[in-house]
């Protein structure tokens, strides 16, 4: 009897605790439509989304939070405590790298929440074109995988586009091996997006030796793919199984346990200071010897800390490059407002892609 009188206590405590969250939850949105009103009577064309405000919540959350739930549960929690509450303030509708079930558009969701209006497009220059069209507020488009390095496509295209960098997303990828049936074993064919591919190349190369590795334009149509063929296997997202009618027959097949995939969030919007951001640089120098060490030289002398460097052939004149630069900081930063007057000195063209909060996880 004890026991089941503690069970009850406990359960009771529950139902009490979960009205006053939801007493709290509703006065936080009644807040969020104050400051919607507040920032309306100032400007008819505010902007509510805030990826700064966003990152500062969150990292307060998790500098708070004592247990038992995980700091990426508080996370979770919170993103979609905020979107939700943003939602009041203005409805957007987010462009991504689609069909539905790619990692893009579980990283969509994971930034922007389960419930923002999205537009899955085939193609990252699509994405672009959504968000210069003004038919989307934003978009979402892989920048790099921790295991296979840098999305060209992706940098390619900022070189055409005057979009900005708003945000950033980190997401964990698990790559699950997903078939019509559950006999994996006898599969012909796998279809992925050639990244996933290299990303479980161990996995497969021991356990499907003679399956023909097929690249696709995503793991999505993969999937799409494999919903039709019974000799077949698809890598993708979990998210991905019931959207096309597959079973999970592997999960986690990724060769390496920390795969992770880094997103940028692109619009027209300038990202005020976070206390903890990145900043991005679009630079071409001119072809002299030592032009790079010339164009690394103000980052030094500037004590600016550069946290990845790419070079992309210039489309425009044989054997002269851009370089894609990150920097630690924002552009409003002492330190790298210094660099980008010395920098401005030195090269052929410098442009900031953005300054923005670093991804919390």
């Amino acid at each position: 009897m004890a026991d089941t009188f503690n069970l009850q206590a406990i359960r009771e405590r529950i139902d009490a605790l979960d009205t006053q969250i939801l007493a709290l939850l509703n006065e936080r949105a009644q807040c969020a439509e104050q400051v919607a009103h507040a920032k309306l009577a100032e400007d008819p064309n505010a902007t509510f989304y805030r990826p700064e405000r966003e990152a500062q919540i969150l990292a307060r959350m998790q500098s708070l939070n004592a247990g038992p739930l995980r700091d990426e549960q508080i996370t979770h929690l919170f993103r979609e405590v905020i979107a939700s509450c943003l939602a009041l303030e203005e409805s957007m509708r987010i462009a991504y790298l689609g069909p539905a079930g790619t990692f893009t558009q579980e990283a969509t969701f994971k930034h922007f929440g389960m419930n923002v209006g999205t537009l899955p497009v085939d193609s990252i220059g699509q994405v672009f074109r959504e968000v210069e069209a003004g038919r989307v507020r934003y978009g979402v488009v892989p920048i790099e995988n921790s295991t296979e390095g840098v999305i060209t496509h992706t940098l390619d295209m900022f070189m055409q586009s005057g979009l900005r960098i708003c945000g950033e997303i980190s997401l964990r990828i698990h790559q699950n091996l997903m078939c019509r049936h559950e006999n994996w074993q006898g599969v012909q064919k796998v279809y992925a997006h050639a990244q996933s591919l290299a990303q479980c190349r161990y996995w497969l190369d021991k356990h499907l030796p003679h399956a023909e590795r097929i690249p696709v334009s995503s793991n999505a149509e993969a999937a799409r793919l494999v919903s039709h063929d019974d000799g077949a296997a698809a890598l993708g997202s979990r998210q991905a199984a019931p959207i096309y009618g597959l079973h999970i027959v592997q999960d986690s097949i990724e060769d390496n346990p920390n795969n992770t995939t880094r997103f940028l969030v692109i619009g027209d919007q300038v990202v005020t200071p976070s206390g903890n951001d990145r900043t991005s640089l679009l630079v071409s120098t001119r072809n002299r010897p030592g032009s790079l060490y010339h164009l690394l030289k103000p980052l030094a002398e500037n004590g600016v800390d550069m946290t990845r460097i790419e070079s992309r052939p210039a489309r425009t004149t044989n054997w002269e490059y851009f370089f894609f630069l990150d920097v630690r900081g924002h552009e409003q930063d002492a330190d790298i407002s210094g660099a980008l007057a010395a920098l401005r000195d030195e090269a052929e063209v410098v442009r900031v892609l953005g300054s923005y909060p670093v991804a919390v996880m």
